[in-house]
């Protein structure tokens, strides 16, 4: 036993102990912000391990971001190393991904597809198809593709189109059958292409689950499932784990939060948790403790929610941490600004003020990404580093695009597209330019993959040196003579020897970080699964040290800073026009106070709200939200101005 893990006992509150040591049976604990819901999961993960030593089955966690299982990952290697191989870790995706590489054939998928988790590839697919049928004059083309990826996010399939009420009851007979035609051709295109789309692996996965002898299997084999974040699945999701589940599996530790509902727009629900009671009969634990935040930004974020009539009756208000109980009149600031640009410029001069180490743990939240590229670009002005914090879905340089799209190759040597894309690629960073209808047209008279055409035809180019020492690396593999691994960290520092531009850069510190939490050797052995992380995976490089961080509220979910500023809250803004338009009690309207309630609890030390006047020339009331969490804006500041609270006059105006 890790040291560790006896550490991790005695921090427990007494609370979080009973969570952790809840073995068998269903168990909802309702964790809101800072309350340690990561440490409970881990904790209960490498407690059930430690009393079952002997024993060889295997514990299923799944949760929504790769950061998220990571640090799960790391935790439990810490407390229980010798055991870590008995819990397998995934995002609901990639664990879809595993299941059908090993099982897909009794469906009809072939172990090495490719996954589209780009918008842009699955444009071009359902492009691809619709011409070739076609279809490819139809005005609604482009509305299709969105329609095709919620319809799955609700296990609709195309046969299903025509009779789900949310479709025909908005688009006209004629529509809906053009969308079914476009539908089918799509999922027609994707299987010709040996390939699944993002919402696919979710959809293929939950079809597969209907054999009841995989279900008995993943049962076995999985004594105990936990699941992170719940609110956040969408339907498809919930349906997979119910087919898994079956009527007799019960075993199921979820770990949610309904105040933090705010995807959904993408499916999520606030009436999943009930159903996820009612469905497998949970017992339910809160941890109204909060660890993270000072005592003022609990009691206004517990002052905001109460306006939300959706929530849960029985949902216990927050409480802070005793030890953060000590008055501190700068736990929460107020700013007023005439304009969004001078709203913009006054945070940026504010943060200018801050020394290197507070730069580096300040965050700063919008509703919006134009606010953030706003503040982002007068911060560069400046001379002060900050990244917006966003998912980048494929690399920056040709170079790694090449890279991704050879071992790509080596894993499907027939797959034209991605053939296609390596070999543009490589032509952008050397000067060896291809015919590729040549190529593909001599690589079937020849009977030979596309690669070693690619290969023969490049080495009667013209290339520099540092170019002739990738090639060579590249034959060393295809010869065998080289393991693979070695030879890519070989091409990698070519790269860096003839390209020292920021993108390349960039691109070198996203590698080197997906391949050290992927955690995986490049050899032929793991391809698959590295491949596999790889598309599923953002491709963001290390942040600078010293950088301020920003980042829209849909972006800020599992992100804490000693400084917060949550910049625009102003109505239209933050609640968006879409939701205030929607009325009061709305569905949208609470989904946007759930997003101010997540942005103001990411803060550990202090909390900066501001608002302007004007935005975009139009005249702006400040937020509803401000009103709501206890502070009195009716009298307008002047530029410069400032409302710092103290404690005393934020008790008193959340008092209720």
């Amino acid at each position: 036993m890790g040291n560790a893990f006896q550490n991790c006992n005695v921090e427990l509150s007494a609370i979080q102990t009973k969570a952790v040591k809840w073995k068998d049976d269903s168990l909802l604990v309702l964790a809101g912000p800072g309350s340690g819901k990561t440490r409970v999961l881990t904790c209960r993960a490498a407690q059930l391990l430690d009393e079952s030593r002997d024993e060889r089955f295997r514990i299923l966690a799944l949760t929504f971001t790769n950061k998220a299982a990571n640090e799960m990952s790391k935790r439990i290697t810490a407390m229980v190393p010798e055991l870590k191989e008995r819990v397998d870790i995934h995002t609901f995706h990639s664990f879809c991904a595993q299941v059908l590489r090993q099982h897909g054939a009794h469906i009809g998928i072939e172990s090495n597809f490719a996954i589209f988790s780009q918008k842009s590839d699955q444009r071009i697919v359902l492009e691809d198809a619709v011409r070739r049928n076609g279809l490819y004059e139809d005005p609604d083309v482009r509305r299709f593709l969105p329609m095709i990826n919620c319809l799955k996010a609700r296990l609709i399939g195309p046969e299903q189109v025509k009779s789900t009420e949310s479709v025909y009851r908005v688009e006209s007979f004629d529509f809906c059958n053009r969308l079914t035609t476009a539908y089918s051709l799509y999922e027609g295109e994707l299987r010709r292409n040996n390939a699944l789309d993002f919402n696919s692996l979710v959809f293929e996965a939950y079809k597969l689950f209907s054999y009841p002898a995989l279900v008995q299997h993943y049962q076995t084999v999985y004594r105990y499932w936990m699941i992170d974040e719940f609110q956040d699945t969408n339907t498809a999701q919930y349906m997979l784990l119910r087919r898994m589940a079956g009527d007799s599996f019960r075993n199921l530790f979820a770990v949610a939060d309904d105040d933090q509902t705010i995807y959904e727009w993408n499916g999520a629900s606030v009436k999943r948790i009930r159903t996820l009671i009612d469905d497998f009969g949970c017992e339910v634990i809160q941890l109204p403790t909060n660890y993270r935040c000072p005592p003022q930004i609990v009691e206004v974020a517990n002052c905001l929610l109460v306006y939300n009539a959706r929530r849960n009756e029985t949902k216990r208000p927050a409480q802070p941490e005793k030890r953060k109980c000590v008055a501190n009149s700068q736990q929460i600031r107020l700013r007023e600004f005439p304009t969004d640009e001078a709203e913009v410029s006054g945070i940026a001069m504010e943060i200018a003020e801050l020394d290197a180490q507070q730069r580096a743990n300040t965050l700063v939240l919008a509703r919006t990404r134009g606010l953030l590229n706003s503040i982002h670009k007068t911060l560069a002005e400046n001379d002060i580093q900050a990244t917006i914090l966003m998912r980048r879905d494929d690399f920056a340089s040709p170079e790694f695009r090449w890279l991704a799209a050879y071992l790509k190759q080596l894993n499907r040597p027939q797959d034209l597209r991605n053939f296609t894309k390596f070999v543009e690629e490589f032509s952008r960073f050397t000067s060896a330019k291809f015919d590729i209808e040549s190529l593909l047209v001599n690589a079937k008279t020849k009977n030979v993959t596309y690669l070693s055409i690619w290969l023969e035809s490049l080495q009667q180019c013209s290339l520099s040196h540092c170019v002739n020492q990738i090639l060579c690396q590249i034959l060393e593999i295809a010869s065998g003579n080289a393991k693979l691994k070695t030879a890519i960290d070989q091409i990698i520092r070519h790269f860096q020897e003839f390209n020292t531009n920021e993108s390349l850069k960039d691109d070198l510190s996203a590698w080197k970080n997906l391949c050290d939490n992927i955690s995986t050797n490049l050899g032929f052995a793991t391809l698959d699964r590295f491949l596999q992380d790889l598309e599923l995976s953002s491709k963001n490089p290390v942040q600078s040290p010293g950088s301020v961080s920003l980042a829209t509220i849909h972006g800020a979910k599992g992100l804490e800073f000693d400084y917060v500023y949550l910049i625009g809250l102003a109505e239209e803004v933050l609640p968006s026009w879409h939701s205030t338009n929607k009325g009061n009690g709305s569905a949208s309207l609470e989904e946007e106070r759930r997003g101010c309630f997540v942005a103001i609890t990411r803060t550990k030390r202090q909390l900066i709200l501001s608002w302007a006047r004007e935005y975009n020339g139009w005249q702006k009331k400040p937020s509803r939200f401000l009103t709501e969490m206890g502070f009195d804006v009716s009298n307008h500041c002047d530029f410069s101005g400032e409302k710092s609270l103290s404690e005393q006059q934020v008790t008193t105006a959340v008092d209720y």
